[in-house]
């Protein structure tokens, strides 16, 4: 008598992982009963798979391919991490008083209803999260044209925000003191214009980036650094990190024929990224490094040695 075939059940982590990528959110494993990422860091990058161009962090790795989340989820019960930035997400964490805290300091819960009172604006009903200490995770849709970053205590005390470059610890997930479990299952609303007004950075004056040529620098290389510094210096912030990766890109190239040095491209986008966008340095730098060693890698042949005579 023929058997049936088993009918394979999906562990409640994986099951988290492929509701979450099916709402169109971009999942990454968090390390069992943590909250910090499971994949290698950079020292420990074997450069391969998804790291053969270069390391990966776990904003460029999260995704919403089921086949991958399979994969990653097959391995281990990891928790489910949601990279709020590539998934057009704006969240809003209410934490709840430290065990040392006051008697009388509100949680974040209550400090979020004062404001939306004062604001004259009812309380938004969105998708709403339990986190496993007890506070709330209110999950907004970013808007298109306004890069909002992550933020710890803009609007108030024990309130902090989750966007660009950010992540959340997902619903089903687990912590040793408890589970993170939906609260409102209500359709992701649009971040109210009230809370855009507050949390969008101001806008930065745009200045010039003077350029520190080595006098072997050609007209052409000259000219192509100074676009791309042009064009990441004005960049908006919807688009900043876009235009400096494909900057970079496009300068590697001159790098990897030696018509530029890479000191000078990465002091050049640097300067210019730093003075418009609203991350750090060392953010901007990690960017341009990684995209400059991408294409140098893919642009191997320097022009000195395509023109030295083989013997």
């Amino acid at each position: 008598m023929t058997q049936p075939t088993p009918i394979r059940r999906e562990g409640p982590h994986l099951a988290a992982a492929l509701d979450a990528a099916e709402r169109g959110w971009h999942v990454f494993p968090l390390r069992p009963r943590d909250k910090r990422p499971a994949l290698h860091g950079e020292t420990a990058c074997p450069g391969t798979g998804d790291c053969t161009a270069g390391h990966r962090k776990w904003e460029q790795r999260a995704t919403t391919d089921p086949d991958r989340i399979r994969r990653a989820w097959s391995t281990g019960a990891f928790n489910v991490g949601i990279a709020t930035g590539p998934s057009g997400l704006i969240v809003v964490d209410l934490d709840l008083p430290k065990p040392n805290s006051s008697a009388d300091t509100p949680s974040g819960v209550t400090t979020f209803e004062a404001l939306c009172e004062r604001a004259g604006q009812p309380v938004p009903t969105t998708y709403r999260t339990r986190t496993a200490s007890g506070g709330q995770h209110l999950y907004f849709t970013a808007p298109d044209d306004v890069r909002i970053g992550n933020s710890a205590g803009k609007l108030a005390g024990l309130i902090d925000i989750r966007g660009a470059g950010g992540y959340v610890v997902g619903a089903g997930s687990f912590l040793a003191r408890g589970a993170y479990t939906v609260a409102d299952a209500s359709p992701v609303a649009h971040l109210p214009g009230w809370l855009l007004n507050i949390l969008k950075p101001s806008p930065r004056p745009t200045r010039h980036v003077p350029l520190a040529l080595t006098t072997r620098t050609s007209r052409y290389a000259a000219a192509a650094l100074r676009n791309e510094v042009r064009s990441v210096a004005t960049a908006g912030d919807g688009t900043r990190n876009a235009t400096l990766l494909r900057a970079a890109r496009a300068l590697g190239r001159l790098i990897a024929t030696g018509d530029l040095t890479r000191e000078e491209v990465e002091d050049a986008l640097s300067r210019a990224a730093t003075g418009s966008g609203s991350e750090s340095q060392r953010y901007y730098d990690d960017v341009i490094s990684r995209a400059l060693n991408w294409s140098i890698a893919h642009n191997p042949v320097s022009r000195r040695t395509a023109r030295t005579p083989a013997y």
